[in-house]
C-alpha cells in the first residue's frame, strides 16, 4: 500500500527534481549576470533585454511548448503500453522541431535588424539578436528529447541537461561579454558612438546562451545513445503493437503544440509588448536618453531575481502535465484531482516565504548582488514581489488545464488578461505616470487576472475546490511570522557583523522559523514530508527538534 501511494506521489519527487534542477539554474543564472550586468552595464543589459524578447517570442513560436507537448502525447502512450508510438511519437517530434526551429534560426539571422529596430526600439540589440538565432534550432530539437524522458516519467535528464546548459552558458557569458565589450569600445573610439561597447558586450552574453544549449543537448543524446538498448527491449515485449501513421503523429503533435504555443507566446508577448510600449512613451515624455538603463534594471536585476522562484511553478508545470495526461487517458478523475491538490499545495508551500522573504530583504540582496545604486531596483523588488504568488498559480493552472485537455482555455484567458493588461499598462505610463512601477504594476494584474480565470474553469471541470486552510492560510500565516523574524535578525545583525553577514543570518534564520511555523501550524504532515525530494532528512530534522 505505501509503494502505491509513493508511486502515486512520484509526480511531486520528479516535479521536485525539476525544481532543485531549476532553482539552481537560475541561482547559477541569477550569480553570472551579477558580473555580466557589472561588465556591460544598465544600458548593455538593455539591449540585452530587447534582444531576448524577440528570442524568446521566436522560441515560444517555434519550439518551447515541444517538452510539454512530446510529454503530454508520450505519456498517454505509455500508460497503455504503447512503446512503439512512443518512439514514433519522438520521431515526429524530431522532425517538427527541425522544421519549426530552422525556419525560425533563418529569420532571426536575417531578420535582426528589422526586428531591433522596428519592434523594440532599439536598433542597437541586433548584434545580440543574430547571435541567438542558431540557439533557436538546438533548443527545438532539445526541447523533443526532454519531452520524450518526461513523457517516460523521468526529469532527471532533464535537470542535469539544465544544469550544465546553465554553467557553460555562465562560464562563456562571462567571457565572451569582457571580450567583446572590449572590442566595441574599439568600434566606438573608431565610429564615434559609446553605445557599440554595452552593445557588443550584450552580444557576448548572447554566446553563452547558444555554448550552453549546444552543451545540454549533447548531454541528452549521449543519455538517449546509453538507455537506447532498454527502449528497444520495451518495443520487442510490446505484443502486437497498433502502429500510427507518422502523418496522424505529427497532426497531434501540431494540435498539442499549437495551444501551448499560443497560451505561453501570449505570456511572453505581454513583454515584448512591455519594452515597446515603455520605450515609446518614455521616449516621447523625454526620458530617450534614461529609458534602455531603466528597463536593463527592471529586466536584469527585479526580473531576474523573481524568476528564482517563479522556477518552482515551471518545474511543477513539466511534471503534472504528463501525469495528467495519463491519468485522462484511463479515465481517473480521482486521482487526478489528488494530483492537482498535491501540485497546488507544494508549489504554494515555497510561494509564500519566497515572496515575503525576497520583499522583507529586498535592498541587502540586491546591494550584495550589484554594484552602484540598488535604490530602484530593491523598490522594484519590494513592490512586485507579490507577483511571485499570482504568477506560480497562474503558471501552474494552466499545466492543469493543458493535462486534462482543455489546452484552449489557457490560450483564451490569456488573451482576455493580455488585453486589459496593455490597457492598465497604458493608463499606468501615459495618464499617472508611474514609470517603471506601472509595468510591474500591470504585470501583477495580468497574472491575478489568469490566476481567477484558470482557477474558476478548473472547479467548473474538475468540479474541484482547493483545500484553503493548509494551501494558502498557513503558508501564509507562516511566512508573515518568517518575515518579522527575518527582518528583526537582519537589523541586529547587519549593525553587528555587515550587510552581508546579517542577510545570510537572516535567511538561515528564516528557513527554520517557516520550517517549524509550518509543522507546528499541521502545514504538513509527515507522510507528505516523505513525497519531497530529500523528504526522509527533514523528517529526521523535525524529529531532532520534537517538531513531529
Amino acid at each position: 500500500m505505501a509503494s502505491r501511494r509513493k508511486k502515486s506521489h512520484n509526480f511531486i519527487i520528479q516535479g521536485g527534481i525539476l525544481a532543485i534542477a531549476g532553482v539552481i539554474t537560475r541561482i547559477i543564472g541569477l550569480f553570472y549576470r551579477v558580473p555580466v550586468t557589472n561588465i556591460i552595464g544598465d544600458e548593455g543589459n538593455g539591449y540585452y533585454a530587447a534582444a531576448y524578447q524577440i528570442y524568446n517570442i521566436m522560441l515560444l513560436i517555434s519550439s518551447y511548448s515541444l517538452p510539454l507537448a512530446i510529454s503530454k502525447v508520450v505519456s498517454a502512450r505509455y500508460s497503455r503500453d504503447e512503446y512503439t508510438n512512443s518512439a514514433r511519437v519522438f520521431r515526429g517530434g524530431l522532425i517538427f522541431a527541425f522544421l519549426s526551429g530552422g525556419v525560425a534560426c533563418v529569420l532571426v539571422f536575417f531578420g535582426a535588424e528589422f526586428f531591433a529596430s522596428h519592434i523594440m526600439t532599439e536598433p542597437m540589440s541586433a548584434i545580440a539578436l543574430r547571435i541567438f538565432a542558431p540557439t533557436l534550432l538546438i533548443v527545438a530539437v532539445m526541447g523533443v528529447i526532454r519531452g520524450y524522458f518526461q513523457g517516460m516519467g523521468t526529469m532527471v535528464p532533464t535537470a542535469i541537461s539544465q544544469i550544465i546548459e546553465q554553467i557553460v552558458n555562465a562560464v562563456v557569458s562571462i567571457i565572451a561579454a569582457r571580450a567583446l565589450f572590449s572590442y566595441g569600445q574599439k568600434v566606438a573610439a573608431i565610429l564615434l558612438n559609446e553605445r557599440y561597447a554595452p552593445a557588443y558586450g550584450a552580444a557576448g552574453s548572447t554566446l553563452g546562451t547558444s555554448t550552453g544549449a549546444l552543451a545540454g543537448l549533447c548531454f541528452l543524446i549521449f543519455t538517449l545513445i546509453v538507455i537506447s538498448a532498454s527502449l528497444r527491449r520495451e518495443m520487442r515485449w510490446e505484443e502486437n503493437p497498433s502502429v500510427e501513421p507518422m502523418r496522424g503523429i505529427l497532426k497531434l503533435i501540431f494540435i498539442t503544440a499549437v495551444p501551448v504555443i499560443l497560451s505561453t507566446a501570449i505570456y511572453n508577448v505581454s513583454d515584448v509588448l512591455d519594452n515597446g510600449i515603455f520605450n515609446k512613451i518614455m521616449s516621447l515624455k523625454g526620458y530617450e536618453d534614461t529609458k534602455t538603463g531603466i528597463w536593463g534594471i527592471y529586466s536584469g536585476k527585479y526580473r531576474l531575481l523573481i524568476n528564482v522562484p517563479v522556477a518552482l511553478s515551471n518545474a511543477m508545470c513539466s511534471s503534472v502535465v504528463p501525469t495528467l495526461a495519463a491519468c485522462m487517458a484511463s479515465d481517473n478523475r480521482r486521482q487526478a484531482k489528488r494530483k492537482v491538490f498535491s501540485a497546488m499545495r507544494f508549489t504554494m508551500l515555497i510561494a509564500f516565504p519566497c515572496t515575503v522573504g525576497l520583499g522583507v530583504l529586498s535592498e541587502p540582496i540586491m546591494s550584495m548582488l550589484f554594484k552602484g545604486d540598488v535604490k530602484l531596483a530593491s523598490e522594484l523588488l519590494r513592490v512586485g514581489c507579490i507577483t511571485i504568488i499570482f504568477t506560480s498559480i497562474s503558471t501552474l493552472t494552466n499545466g492543469i488545464l493543458q493535462g486534462i485537455n482543455h489546452m484552449e482555455l489557457p490560450v483564451r484567458h490569456s488573451i482576455i488578461a493580455l488585453v486589459i493588461h496593455v490597457g492598465a499598462l497604458y493608463v499606468f505610463l501615459e495618464r499617472l505616470n508611474l514609470g517603471i512601477y506601472g509595468v510591474v504594476y500591470a504585470n501583477i494584474l495580468f497574472s491575478i487576472l489568469m490566476c481567477i480565470m484558470n482557477q474558476f474553469s478548473i472547479r467548473r471541470i474538475l468540479r474541484y475546490r482547493q483545500e484553503k486552510a493548509r494551501t494558502y492560510i498557513i503558508p501564509a500565516l507562516s511566512s508573515a511570522i518568517m518575515g518579522v523574524v527575518v527582518f528583526s535578525i537582519y537589523r541586529v545583525f547587519s549593525k553587528l557583523l555587515g550587510s552581508m553577514a546579517g542577510t545570510g543570518f537572516a535567511v538561515g534564520f528564516g528557513v527554520l522559523v517557516y520550517f517549524i511555523c509550518i509543522l507546528k501550524l499541521k502545514g504538513i504532515r509527515k507522510e507528505e514530508l516523505y513525497d519531497v525530494p530529500g523528504g526522509s532528512q527533514f523528517v529526521g530534522i523535525a524529529k531532532t527538534l520534537r517538531l513531529m
